[in-house]
């Protein structure tokens, strides 16, 4: 299969492959995604084989207004559109009752579906032109580092996918926010672009379930993405250091062997001379950690580092979904320092 590339001005020639049951990498926001007809059962299969991901681990439908919400959900709470008043179109992905026209592929036989309003204008005029709810996993193999550009995404899709569309980078950099709303209280299944701070803003109490935190085991049902497997991760192994900035890095420096790399704040790169060293921005712009800590796993790829040291933001604000992210790549595996 070859890939074919569109420019940000071609989206409706971008649109046709998903009306035809085809896949197409999107950009978002949030990274790069690839999407699907989500009323299409086997054009969404065709993401999972693309993907080699597994069958349980449920995708979102993307939509281009709030007014959609009721073709696809039931039993809509009004905290549902107020959450949508607020944060639509932007990074956050609602979970809801589903109607039976979406296929059991997409929820992986969940009665409940993901449901999210994407700000990135490009990503919003291909789902005005298809005209239909696109289910849309992030544009990488299972397992590796979500793609936050198009040359990313090529690297794990190229040649699986029917086309592309150059929406230059995303400007949050790690994916939307998922809130359960069939719950009470509601609770915060992943962290995101949208944070828990300002979840609670708008619903008062939100819980956070312990995915955020921990893996699930191997009988523990996924209800949204990304909750159950090892994600984001580089080739080589990676352990996150927690603590006070300057601590984690004499931590890391102190403990480091000849062969590993290291991702760490800006101030510190200085500490790492000889080392591989990607740097994920000051360790007080966490909006810029969010942005750069996906292309940071990558890099090290591209070399041969035995071992990878992290260190992990402040998990505040949109520094939890940093952490939860380099903590998922790490398989959970931190040092608290």
């Amino acid at each position: 299969m070859k890939t074919k590339r569109f420019t940000s001005q071609q989206t409706q020639e971008a649109a046709r492959i998903l009306a035809e049951g085809g896949l197409l990498g999107i950009p978002t926001e949030t990274v790069y995604g690839l999407g699907a007809n989500g009323l299409d059962a086997d054009a969404v299969s065709r993401i999972f084989a693309a993907k080699g991901r597994p069958q349980d681990n449920p995708l979102i439908l993307h939509i281009p207004t709030a007014d959609w919400l009721e073709r696809y959900c039931t039993d809509i709470p009004a905290t549902a559109y107020a959450l949508a008043g607020r944060f639509w179109p932007g990074p956050l992905t609602m979970i809801l009752r589903r109607k039976p026209m979406v296929p059991d592929v997409v929820t992986a036989g969940l009665d409940t579906v993901g449901m999210r309003c994407p700000s990135h204008p490009v990503c919003r005029a291909i789902l005005t032109a298809a005209d239909l709810p696109v289910a849309a996993p992030s544009g990488n193999t299972s397992g590796r580092p979500s793609p936050t550009n198009m040359a990313d995404m090529l690297e794990d899709m190229d040649g699986k996918i029917d086309g592309i569309v150059d929406g230059g980078p995303c400007s949050v950099g790690v994916e939307s926010t998922i809130v359960d709303l069939t719950v009470q209280p509601p609770r915060l299944l992943r962290p995101g672009g949208v944070t828990l701070e300002e979840l609670r803003e708008v619903l008062g109490e939100v819980a956070v379930d312990e995915a955020v935190t921990r893996l699930l085991s191997a009988g523990e049902k996924p209800r949204a993405p990304g909750m159950k497997y090892r994600h984001y991760a580089p080739k080589a192994p990676v352990t996150v250091v927690q603590g006070e900035a300057a601590e984690s890095a004499r931590y890391i420096r102190r403990h480091i062997g000849d062969q590993d790399g290291v991702i760490c704040f800006a101030e510190f790169t200085h500490l790492f001379e000889g080392h591989p060293v990607e740097s994920i921005g000051p360790k007080a712009d966490q909006a810029e950690q969010a942005r750069r800590v996906f292309d940071a796993l990558r890099a090290f790829d591209g070399t041969e580092v035995e071992q990878i040291w992290a260190q992990g933001p402040e998990p505040s604000g949109i520094g939890l979904a940093v952490s939860n992210r380099l903590n998922k790549a790490a398989g959970f595996h931190i040092v608290e320092v």
